[in-house]
């Protein structure tokens, strides 16, 4: 079909067709799945979804929403629970769970999961459900996007996956004394002596 052409033998432009973009049965352009983005959920029972790794059964998914993390500023702050907060250590702040529980951190958005300890309380923003130390939010990807959605899993017995690997007694344990880090103690500086100064003799 040529071109439309006004008066003077110039092309002009059309208006497009009001139609949608894709037409009805045609493949999607995207096989990207979706991410549900709703804010935080608790109990709904819903099951974890199968990524392939072998596991010990569904999970039953505990609650879902978004996650933050706190790092550097909190560095070795004391927590709700009383533990100094390192942010090299697999930890996370949970506004309801006891703390010492073992929760599994699944990604909502590309599916990696981190195994982390209970020792603080928050996140108390709207939407959020968990707040990641340092080292755990860089496990799941989530230090560069600052808020990202996941699903929470209560490990409550042994054998359990995380991961694609099964949780054992000592995993993500709390710090004894033994290997708590030790703080310095300054000895205290020795008294000075005082200096006798004879006096001047007069000449």
């Amino acid at each position: 079909m040529p071109p439309a052409t006004d008066a003077d033998g110039n092309a002009k432009l059309l208006p497009l067709p009001r139609a949608i973009a894709v037409p009805p049965g045609a493949a999607a352009r995207s096989s990207v799945p979706a991410v549900r983005y709703d804010l935080s959920v608790s109990g709904t029972g819903e099951q974890a979804p199968d990524d392939g790794v072998p596991d010990d059964g569904p999970r039953e998914i505990f609650e879902r929403g978004g996650a933050s993390w706190y790092g550097i500023q909190f560095h070795q702050r004391k927590t709700a629970s009383g533990e100094r907060f390192d942010m090299t250590a697999m930890t996370a702040a949970h506004k309801t769970l006891p703390f010492n529980t073992r929760v599994c951190v699944r990604s909502l958005v590309n599916g990696s999961e981190v195994l982390v300890r209970i020792n603080d309380r928050g996140p108390y923003a709207a939407g959020r459900v968990i707040d990641l130390s340092r080292a755990a939010a860089d496990r799941i990807g989530l230090t560069g996007l600052g808020i990202k959605q996941v699903a929470l899993t209560v490990v409550d017995r042994d054998g359990m996956r995380c991961g694609g690997l099964p949780v054992e007694a000592g995993d993500a344990a709390a710090p004894t004394a033994s290997n708590e880090p030790q703080q310095r103690v300054r000895a205290p500086a020795p008294a000075r002596r005082k200096a006798v100064v004879p006096p001047r003799r007069r000449k």
